[in-house]
């Protein structure tokens, strides 16, 4: 019986594997998974060795804390498959974590796939090098990262993007107000300051102001937040008494996606959910802040590669997306973006839904359908 070790890293790598699990075993029904398992994978059938919210930490600093302990989990895992081997490797985003122990497995004779290409294009290019002649099969969720693994001799193979299987472009705002509860008649501004404790303390407090500050000058303007779990809704809701008492803003339990649809305009932390709402087809204002010495170190040694941080907008080639970071995160500045989205010419807001909507059809590829075959395709003669 033919047994495939996996590790997700956080709730979206989670979701990936999950789906790859299931059409995986649409083709192989008696394929057996372990690894590190939230629980979209452990549903899919997937054994958990370890929680994943081991993995879940992110930035340059905050990782630097927990590093004994990750450590100690990637040894652990080394040393069962090294006593006794999976017929494969598969790696689920989490790169920092997934990438040394791949080429570990590697260098024993495990072959290795990597799922959701690290931005070696955007930032610590040189993580290219330690990937070559360590992962047999690179699937990336973008075409432009395709041609970048080849020039670095790395196999690789775009399958699209799962979320543009899933999101339809421009859903009705009314069908999606309904299933809210929002009204029809307000305009409605969409906050996502983030799904982790770090990013909501980070952005919350910058959001609510200039929410604040827009609503007094556009009355009809109507804020609504999703909150991922009681915990942050209560992070939410005690940074908005302290920072912007006066707001009016209505919460949700979740259901970004559905808000997202719902909206006319989104404030959002940087991230997945900027694409979301690009495959949503909603304009969009993205800001993120990072811990101090994370940006120091990021502009001293110039790791950023890329003009821009936002997915679309490094897709698009151009700024659909207006982007403001670190020092820009001021009420003042967001309160400017988000009214020069509410004052956008009609051509230049029909440009942008355009570009966004060619996007969209260009990563929608059936993507855990194509993540699978790829793998089945590439193995067959050796392991399948």
């Amino acid at each position: 019986m033919k047994r495939i070790a996996i590790i997700a890293g956080e709730a979206s790598g989670d979701l990936l594997a999950a789906r790859l699990i299931l059409a995986l075993r649409q083709r192989c029904p008696a394929l057996q998974f372990e690894g590190i398992a939230g629980v979209e994978m452990q549903a899919a059938g997937c054994h958990s060795l370890f929680p994943l919210e081991k993995l879940s930490v992110m930035g340059l600093v905050e990782v630097l804390v927990h590093l004994p302990e990750l450590l100690s989990i990637r040894k652990q895992l080394f040393e069962r498959w090294r006593d006794n081997p999976p017929d494969l490797f598969i790696g689920v985003d989490a790169p920092d974590f997934n990438l040394p122990l791949a080429a570990k497995l590697h260098a024993i004779g495990i072959p290795t796939v990597h799922y959701v290409s690290p931005s070696v294009w955007a930032w610590r290019a040189k993580r290219v090098r330690k990937m070559r002649g360590n992962i047999d099969l690179m699937l990336t969720l973008f075409p432009f990262e395709v041609d970048f693994y080849h020039e670095h001799g790395i196999t690789a193979e775009f399958v699209g993007h799962p979320l543009a299987d899933e999101v339809d472009f421009d859903a009705s705002r009314g069908t999606a107000r309904q299933q809210l509860g929002l009204p029809l008649d307000k305009r409605i501004l969409a906050i996502l300051p983030g799904s982790r404790s770090g990013e909501v303390r980070r952005l919350a407090a910058d959001f609510w102001q200039a929410a604040l500050q827009l609503q007094q000058k556009y009355p009809d303007l109507q804020c609504v937040t999703p909150a991922a779990s009681p915990r942050l809704r209560q992070e939410l809701e005690a940074i908005r008494q302290q920072t912007a008492p006066g707001l009016r803003l209505t919460v949700l339990d979740g259901q970004s996606r559905t808000l997202m649809q719902a909206a006319d305009y989104i404030l959002l932390a940087s991230g997945t959910a900027v694409l979301e709402g690009m495959l949503a087809g909603r304009l969009m204002v993205a800001a993120y802040r990072v811990a101090p010495l994370t940006a120091w170190l990021i502009r001293t040694f110039k790791l950023l590669k890329v003009r821009f941080v936002t997915l679309p907008n490094n897709l698009a080639g151009e700024e659909l997306v207006p982007e403001l970071l670190q020092e820009q995160v001021a009420p003042a500045h967001l309160v400017v973006a988000l009214e020069n989205l509410f004052t956008l010419s009609a051509e230049r807001q029909q440009y942008t839904l355009q570009r966004f909507q060619a996007l969209h059809q260009q990563l929608r590829k059936t993507a855990s359908d194509s993540a699978a075959n790829a793998i089945l395709t590439h193995f067959s003669t050796t392991k399948f």
